[in-house]
């Protein structure tokens, strides 16, 4: 059964890439490492001392890119472009208003921290909403995180066991990539679907019994905010496939 499980939590991996991102799980764990080291721990830790979580006690990152010479309506187009080409989910933009100004991206990204502990296995998903204002000649991004959204696997641990159970081997395939079910899914007992505050987590509460979980969660969810705007300011440069110009 062990195996099975094995099986279960790889789907959830594998599907990471299912909707179109900024980057792959796989990808921005490498992105992270190299900006932020290794030892999750020491490197959230780190963060949180230049971090402040707004009123909401979401994370929240914001950053204005000037783009001189560019007209609202061009900055729009170009953002536009962007967005619909990234996020293939057709639910993402769920705000899209050329007249005010306004690109909206609420979409998920898979297992950004899979931690197996000594009792249950935990696999973290965020979905950060993405506020982009526009301007003439400026563009203000807004990255927001309030929670991790877990996938718990009790006894999925090194010491935990599962069950000679014949419903969980039929129903397996059932857990779905986001680490969500649908209302009533009966897939395993063990398999939970958890929100986590990330202030009420470390790197913000020291002693944490998730401690190693969401040191990973943060650096990744932190790392993922950076590839968001490093990819606007691209795309506002540069276009999605580098010659967008007008002379053609």
């Amino acid at each position: 059964m062990k195996k099975i499980l094995s099986i279960v939590v790889m789907a959830i991996l594998v599907a990471v890439s299912a909707n179109a991102q900024v980057m792959k799980a796989a990808d921005l764990e490498k992105y992270a490492k190299e900006r932020y080291g290794d030892k999750w721990l020491d490197a959230a830790m780190n963060l949180a001392r230049g971090l402040k979580l707004d009123k909401n006690e979401s994370l929240t990152y914001q950053q204005v890119i000037e783009v001189p010479g560019k007209t609202k309506n061009q900055i729009y187009v170009a953002l536009n472009y962007w967005a619909t080409a990234t996020f293939k989910d057709k639910q993402a933009i769920t705000l899209n208003d050329k007249e005010a100004g306004c690109i909206i991206i609420s979409s998920t990204i898979d297992a950004i921290a899979d931690h197996t502990g000594t009792l249950n296995r935990y696999v973290v998903n965020i979905t950060p909403v993405i506020k982009i204002d526009i301007k003439e000649g400026r563009v203000r991004v807004t990255y927001t995180v309030q929670n991790y959204d877990v996938l718990k696997v009790e006894d999925g641990g090194w010491l935990g066991g599962l069950a000679d159970n014949s419903s969980y081997r039929n129903d397996h395939q059932n857990v779905y990539s986001d680490g969500k079910r649908m209302k009533d899914d009966k897939t395993d007992r063990r398999l939970y679907d958890e929100q986590w505050e990330i202030v009420r987590h470390y790197p913000f509460v020291e002693k944490d019994s998730q401690k190693r979980t969401c040191a990973k969660a943060l650096v990744m969810t932190h790392a993922y905010s950076n590839a968001i705007i490093d990819k606007v300011e691209e795309a506002l440069k540069h276009g999605i496939v580098g010659n967008e110009d007008d002379d053609w």
